[in-house]
């Protein structure tokens, strides 16, 4: 349609652009069943804390701000055909205007090595669960860190590179716009996505998830079968060592029991039913003395209290750092001798 000497192009209903993103979707899925469709459900572009602060993030520059907003329809009206995120790169598949889509990569700078650094840092000690992090349950300091303009997790216009096979010359297209705005709705569904496109290591944040992953197989160990986790390491699940978790505690040997496990690692339901150890008689190491055993220095700390200890007053009693406090409390959790009363309190397991 001509007007003034302008084109413009056919209108064509919501409805219409949702069949058609649909048929080429089911088109693009016979010949690869691996592609990911962007779906908006609702009227929000995002609904958690890792999605909206994504989206948010590309709308406070003024650069990105005025010309993001072009995608917004395209994303709602499922244009995006297939998202992919990988390390520092996004490619996409776009339905725009004509009848073959248009292909979109992004390429997302690795966060610095300084940033990085001092994101992990601030965290230490300040997430219990993989669970509480990537849900966005977490203080309000860490998301003002985390969100800071251009020292936080988040990307700068600086670090997004952009490319589209479209033929609009716009310094950012529509089909791109949308893209990012996909990105967001996919973070809603998969956080972790965030830390493999920004190439950063997830559990270097975590500090207390060894513990609730060995209960959560425990449990499902028997409920299902005596034989499940049987002559399986804790150290192989989780992919550590467990006797780093006292360093730097030198734990005396084990004395002898009647049947030793010959040429074995202990399994995890033998930790687990490992029973209590007496502490009523056994003195905690001093402060700074690297002799003792850290779990049982660990009980009397905790002593016989309902209420439990934080621990910053387990620090304070011990005169450890958070993170042995931490890997004390996980080992004793794993073999059963404490739980947890409330986030961040502990007490032993009766």
């Amino acid at each position: 349609m001509a007007r003034r000497g302008r084109y413009y192009p056919e209108y064509v209903s919501v409805g219409e652009r949702r069949k058609k993103a649909a048929k080429k979707i089911e088109q693009l899925r016979k010949k690869d069943p691996s592609i990911r469709p962007v779906v908006i459900e609702g009227r929000a572009l995002a609904r958690t804390w890792w999605g909206k602060s994504w989206n948010e993030n590309l709308e406070r520059y003024a650069d990105y701000s005025n010309r993001i907003g072009r995608g917004r329809s395209y994303v709602r009206h499922g244009a995006v055909l297939d998202l992919q995120l990988d390390a520092n790169r996004i490619t996409a598949t776009v339905q725009g205007s004509r009848a073959r889509p248009y292909n979109v990569v992004i390429k997302v700078g690795k966060l610095s090595d300084h940033n990085w650094a001092e994101i992990r840092n601030a965290s230490e000690g300040c997430f219990d669960s993989l669970g509480e992090l990537l849900a966005g349950k977490f203080p309000q300091a860490m998301k003002d860190l985390f969100f800071r303009k251009g020292a936080g997790l988040f990307p700068t216009p600086d670090e997004i590179h952009f490319d589209c096979s479209c033929p609009d010359w716009a310094s950012m297209c529509k089909h791109v716009a949308a893209v990012l705005y996909g990105v967001g709705a996919r973070l809603d569904d998969e956080p972790a996505l965030f830390f493999v496109l920004r190439d950063v290591n997830l559990d270097d944040l975590i500090s207390h998830t060894v513990a609730d992953a060995a209960d959560t197989l425990l449990d499902k160990a028997k409920n299902k079968s005596d034989r499940i986790l049987a002559d399986v390491d804790l150290g192989d699940v989780f992919g550590i060592q467990m006797n780093d978790m006292t360093a730097p505690f030198a734990t005396p040997p084990p004395a002898a029991t009647e049947k030793a496990v010959s040429g074995k690692k202990k399994s995890a339901r033998q930790v687990a039913r490992t029973p209590r150890k007496q502490t009523q008689n056994t003195a905690a190491p001093a402060r700074g003395n690297p002799g003792g055993s850290m779990l049982d220095a660990l009980l009397q700390a905790l002593g016989a209290t309902r209420k439990g200890k934080t621990v910053e007053s387990l620090q304070t009693t011990l005169g450890w750092t958070k993170t042995q406090i931490r890997n004390a409390i996980s080992r004793a959790n794993a073999k059963g001798l404490v739980e947890a009363v409330r986030p961040g309190a502990y007490r032993q397991k009766r």
